[in-house]
């Protein structure tokens, strides 16, 4: 009859059957030939061939009726060098009773590399090394001579955790799904990495900060950027007393700037605003007085004052300017940012030689997208001139007027320039209900969503002068109040928030052509000299007349 398998995979059927005589050994592959009792061996039986390495000895010895059958029990093929599990009760570690319960075993017939390592494998045993370490090796020397030592298992132990990671992620990248999410992220991150080192290196002079939020807000992440705000915003303190003398300017007293003389300036009188109030209560020493910032041909054209806002932040102060359209010009700049390039006839800063006659300089409002309203200048408009919206409105014989868009000024031939903003905070010398309703939403997201932050407003009085009120710690209501207190009829919210507001008046030093800016407020964060260089954001420029 054919056989099914060749001799080399023939077991020695005694073997399986001998039971508890040499428990547990197992004749191993045979491999075949002429010698090694296959079908032509007497009575067909096959021997265990033992002048072959490896072949027909015993895998294990002697193991109890309770151990677990090892690998390789049913002829399986076991590679040299492999370990069978030792099961309790057995084991170098037990002497005599490594045999198990058959302590008149034979010797053992293990061949090298084959079986679990006991006292009955030469060079192992009570005098050896320990359990798995040969009898004469030094373990200290393994780290030199590269064999593996006690503690190299913690070693392989993480290879063998560290390899499938390895193959696992080799496996996933291979996936072509996978790459292409990979590339598609690269070409974000590169795309967003370029978009704002584009926003950061823009000419402008802003901080690195604010930079970085015009730019979020600008592509879609306002949200975020009005946490930031939110998680870093500190409320303004209650009490205390200002940390600088209201008895005069920054500059230490009252000061003028003398503008090249004009034809009929001589003739005018100079308009002297009256001593405001303080809304804190008692006036501190000069609080409220009226000191010349600017003069034109010795009369004065620009005053300041300083008063705390409320009762409550009186620590806290806001700057006041009255400025006399009669003897100054006012010219709308466009920001380099907003609105952006285009032909605007005037250039996003103030390059030295355009500064004979300049006076003063204040900030314009919100950014267009989220200032409900338009920008015109010399026949452009960015945005939609807004019908309703607060409007500064600058004709072309260089005079301003404030009012509500086609609803006490529009459009005509003298109009130079418009800037709208939101809506009107003082209208016909009274102040709206609405400037406590939606501050969010209506007024302007501030820092940390709080009501008391940096504002600006514009005004105009009854007798034509323009009044800009600016500090920290302002409420809508408390600017609407100062502009209203400081006479004017008609008034509008600027921008908001420290990094873009500011207002500075300039002395004519070292000459009237290159004169030198100076803060109205100390405190102001952004330096006198932010116009000297582009500025993002559009603003207005005093000249003399």
């Amino acid at each position: 009859m054919p056989r099914s398998v060749p001799p080399r995979h023939r077991y020695d059927n005694r073997l399986l059957d001998q039971g508890s005589q040499g428990r547990g050994e197992r004749d191993r592959r045979a491999p075949g030939g002429p010698n090694d009792y296959g079908p032509d061996a007497p009575n067909d039986e096959y021997q265990p061939r033992h002048d072959h390495p490896g072949y027909g000895r015993p895998e294990y010895e002697n193991y109890s009726h309770s151990a677990p059958p090892p690998p390789g029990e049913h002829g399986q093929r076991v590679a040299p060098g492999y370990e069978y599990p030792v099961p309790p009760g057995h084991g170098p570690d037990h002497g005599r009773d490594d045999h198990g319960p058959d302590e008149t075993a034979g010797p053992d017939h293990r061949p090298s590399g084959y079986g679990p390592r006991h006292s009955a494998s030469p060079g192992y045993g009570p005098g050896g090394n320990g359990p798995g370490i040969p009898v004469g090796r030094d373990p200290r020397n393994d780290a030199q001579s590269g064999a593996p030592g006690p503690g190299d298992g913690d070693r392989d132990g993480r290879r063998r955790t560290v390899e499938p990671r390895r193959r696992r992620l080799r496996r996933l990248l291979a996936h072509r799904s996978v790459q292409v999410i990979l590339i598609v992220l690269v070409l974000f991150l590169g795309w967003v990495g370029w978009s704002v080192g584009q926003a950061m290196t823009a000419p402008g002079n802003g901080t690195a900060s604010t930079r970085l939020a015009e730019w979020a807000r600008d592509h879609y992440l306002g949200p975020v950027v009005t946490l930031g705000e939110w998680l870093t915003y500190k409320a303004p303190k209650v009490g205390g007393k200002p940390q600088f003398s209201l008895a005069a300017p920054a500059t230490g007293g009252p000061t003028s700037a003398t503008a090249p003389h004009k034809p009929g300036a001589a003739t005018i009188t100079p308009i002297v605003p009256s001593r405001l109030s303080s809304p804190a209560g008692s006036p501190l020493p000069g609080e409220g007085q009226w000191r010349v910032l600017a003069s034109v041909t010795g009369i004065p054209a620009i005053y300041g004052t300083y008063l705390r806002p409320d009762g409550i932040h009186t620590s806290y102060v806001a700057g006041i300017a009255s400025m006399d359209q009669r003897l100054l010009s006012f010219q709308l700049r466009p920001g380099a940012e907003d609105p952006g390039t285009a032909n605007w006839g005037y250039s996003p800063w103030l390059p030295p030689n355009s500064r004979t006659g300049l006076l003063a300089t204040f900030n314009g409002g919100f950014k267009l997208d989220s200032a409900g309203g338009g920008f015109y200048l010399n026949g452009l408009t960015k945005g939609t001139l807004t019908s309703g919206a607060a409007s500064l409105v600058y004709y072309k014989n260089g005079q301003v007027s404030i009012g509500s868009w086609d609803h006490g000024v529009g459009m005509s031939s003298n109009v130079l320039g418009v800037r709208q903003n939101l809506k009107l905070i003082v209208a016909n010398g009274t102040v709206p209900a609405s400037v406590d309703q939606d501050v969010q939403s209506q007024w302007g997201a501030t820092l940390g969503g709080g009501y008391y932050v940096w504002r600006s407003g514009v005004g105009i009085t009854s007798d034509g002068r323009v009044i800009f009120v600016y500090g920290p710690a302002l409420s809508v209501r408390t600017l609407a109040d100062l502009l209203q207190r400081a006479g004017a009829v008609n008034a509008m919210q600027m921008d908001i928030n420290p990094a873009w507001m500011s207002y500075m008046y300039y002395k004519p030093s070292p000459s009237a052509a290159d004169p030198t800016p100076v803060n109205l407020l100390p405190n102001q964060p952004e330096p006198a000299n932010r116009y000297y260089s582009v500025n993002s954001r559009d603003f207005t420029a005093v000249f003399a007349r």
